[in-house]
């Protein structure tokens, strides 16, 4: 696979927002999706070298794989890559239930083959894991990884695949200044020591961290990102004051700082994309070099909110 993230080689596109309705107020993140702004945002990224595309079976139950297949349809499949996921607890019944989620993704992503397929939950790592050996040896996988695992999740997968003459090659765990649980339970040191890619998701929680949201203007009612950060936003505005405050100082913004903080930890931070600017704050993310002092800042008061924000779906690292 080359070129498996993107020219910079240090982040990703998230469409875990493409999943919603694309009515405001409904779905997870309650986006207002606009089918030209999509295509706008995919130019774009195609334009920056941005072309890793991040997405999963869950994400609006389908909708999130159709509306990305249908916007990258225009390009030459080997202009971009694909990121999807196997999620253990919306798997089928039949005697190969993997493969059976993958050739629907496939059908939806409009491809032959994915770039990075991934274990989205680990639920039983023995079941799943071997399931991925058939994929890789068949080609419609190029490379896996694991999300949500744990450190002796991550090694128990490793191994299985090693026996068979693969490894896990990425993980992707929820990653950001205020969830910092993958950097404590040393995964993101077991990373770099045995070569394997760290994506970081909700690098900006949902966009808490974006800059955008404050008490006086909270997230969309009735979006289920509102119910979990809109009572937050009062003890978040000395982070998020600061995270503006020393993005203006690199001519960048709130959003950038905080995504550029998680690339300068080692991980590959998966950004959601739903408007076009998206992109251009992306890109800035990418050049921004923080200093010992900007990070030491925004660390302490990262900490100093002492933030729970781990989702539901997430285990303890």
């Amino acid at each position: 696979m080359t070129n498996d993230t993107t020219q910079h080689g240090i982040a990703a596109l998230g469409t875990w927002a493409w999943g919603d309705s694309g009515r405001t107020g409904d779905g997870w993140f309650g986006s207002e999706l606009d089918e030209a702004a999509l295509d706008d945002i995919a130019d774009k990224a195609h334009d920056a070298g941005f072309t890793m595309w991040d997405t999963a079976v869950v994400y609006g139950m389908g909708r999130s794989e159709t509306v990305l297949g249908q916007v990258l349809r225009r390009f030459r499949r080997d202009d971009y890559q694909l990121s999807t996921k196997f999620t253990p607890q919306a798997a089928g019944t039949g005697p190969a239930p993997v493969a059976d989620m993958l050739e629907q993704s496939l059908t939806r992503l409009r491809t032959d083959h994915i770039d990075l397929y991934w274990i989205h939950n680990p639920a039983d790592v023995a079941r799943w894991t071997p399931q991925l050996i058939p994929l890789l040896e068949s080609g419609t996988v190029k490379r896996v990884g694991v999300s949500n695992h744990n450190l002796e999740q991550l090694r128990l997968a490793d191994s299985i695949l090693r026996d068979a003459g693969y490894r896990v090659e990425a993980a992707q765990n929820h990653f950001s200044l205020l969830h910092r649980a993958s950097e404590r339970a040393g995964i993101l040191d077991y990373c770099r020591t045995h070569d394997i890619r760290f994506f970081a998701y909700m690098v900006l929680e949902q966009g808490a961290l974006s800059g955008r949201y404050s008490p006086q203007h909270p997230m969309p009612q009735g979006s289920t990102r509102a119910e979990m950060y809109n009572s937050m936003l009062p003890q978040m505005q000395d982070l998020t004051d600061a995270l503006a405050r020393i993005g203006e100082s690199h001519g960048a913004r709130a959003a950038d700082v905080a995504t550029a903080w998680a690339i300068e930890k080692g991980a590959i931070p998966i950004v959601g994309v739903t408007k076009p600017h998206h992109i251009d704050g992306l890109a800035r993310a990418t050049r921004i070099v923080l200093s010992t002092a900007e990070t030491t800042e925004l660390e302490s008061l990262a900490a100093a909110m002492n933030a729970e924000t781990r989702g539901g779906w997430e285990q303890q690292m």
